[in-house]
């Protein structure tokens, strides 16, 4: 039964109805879905809400903490934590040996912040080695794939898609950190331009990053919170320097890092900040269209190849086409 279930599988007439089906409703699904898609705008502010009522909580259990010196930290803490998920962490010692603070620093990069998002991040690097093992065992040998090669070889493809498994959080975890990253850097000198007008016109720096937060979650959501972040942290930290430090380190870009440094500078020694905003401003706006035009100029070699491939067979054939045909004709 299983042979037959592969036969029919591989079989071409049965293969391309399916794929034809399946690029069909892949294109249908990606014309329809940017208007189907709702925006998640609301949503990912009331989270960055939720994030500084737990910085308001953990910095007042830790005051607390320190008034009473014992007592537990997380008391003040609200719990968003799954406790299934949690208890499979806590049960197999997740935390002590797929994590460190690097992966929480990525976890933060790429927006997830909660400790529930560290839970689920452990338990998928846990759980999707032996998923993986599974699918391709069950694709080698139970449907009898790769029949030409030899048994150590399927084994080693067995292997490597565990492997495959292991890392695939990590790469889902780089690639949302990246997509945030571009989301910051496109409206960065936008921000900063915004910033500098609230800062010119006397508002402090808190209320500044506020405002600018509420006006730019239009364009790109994750500054967006970043900022309100950043505000909750210069509210409730000790030490201002570490809120600028932060928003430095949870973007990750060298252009966050030069405003907070300026603007550590300004806390620490009273210099002027609209200044130095202004000539920011206009280094981020500057390298952004540094970037666009090395894009631009890249593109004649790409479309090279795409040109001769595709576009000169069918030059040739117009044109040669009629004066072959003649020829034929004559001869």
């Amino acid at each position: 039964m299983l042979s037959d279930i592969a036969s029919s599988l591989t079989d071409p007439a049965y293969l391309v109805p399916i794929l034809v089906s399946v690029a069909v409703f892949a294109t249908l699904f990606t014309i329809m879905a940017p208007y189907f898609e709702r925006g998640d705008l609301d949503k990912r502010m009331k989270s960055a809400a939720l994030e500084r009522d737990e910085i308001r909580a953990r910095e007042r259990a830790r005051l607390h903490a320190e008034q009473s010196r014992g007592g537990s930290k997380s008391a003040g803490l609200r719990a968003h934590n799954n406790a299934s998920v949690r208890g499979i962490v806590e049960q197999l010692n997740l935390r002590k040996a797929l994590a460190d603070d690097a992966t929480v620093a990525k976890l933060r990069a790429a927006g997830y912040r909660t400790q529930n998002a560290l839970n689920m991040f452990l338990l998928a690097r846990f759980v999707l080695p032996f998923f993986f093992f599974v699918a391709a065992v069950v694709y080698v040998f139970v449907l009898e794939n790769m029949t030409d090669k030899p048994t150590t070889v399927r084994l080693l493809a067995c292997i490597v898609a565990a492997y495959a498994g292991f890392y695939a959080p990590n790469i889902f975890i780089s690639n949302q950190s990246k997509k945030r990253q571009q989301s910051i850097k496109m409206a960065w000198p936008d921000a900063l331009d915004l910033l500098l007008i609230c800062v010119e016109s006397g508002v402090s720096i808190e209320a500044a990053m506020k405002r600018v937060a509420e006006e730019i979650a239009i364009q790109s959501t994750a500054l967006a919170e970043e900022f309100l972040l950043t505000t909750a942290e210069l509210s409730y930290l000790q030490d201002r320097r570490v809120a600028f430090e932060n928003l430095g380190n949870r973007t990750g870009l060298e252009a966050v890092k030069s405003v907070t440094q300026a603007l550590i500078q300004s806390e620490r020694y009273g210099t002027p900040i609209a200044q130095a905003l202004r000539v920011l401003a206009q280094e981020s706006r500057d390298a952004r269209m540094t970037e666009a035009e090395k894009k631009a100029a890249a593109l004649p070699p790409k479309l090279t190849v795409p040109m001769i491939l595709f576009f000169l067979p069918v030059l040739i054939g117009v044109i040669l086409g009629p004066a072959a045909i003649q020829v034929m004709d004559r001869f």
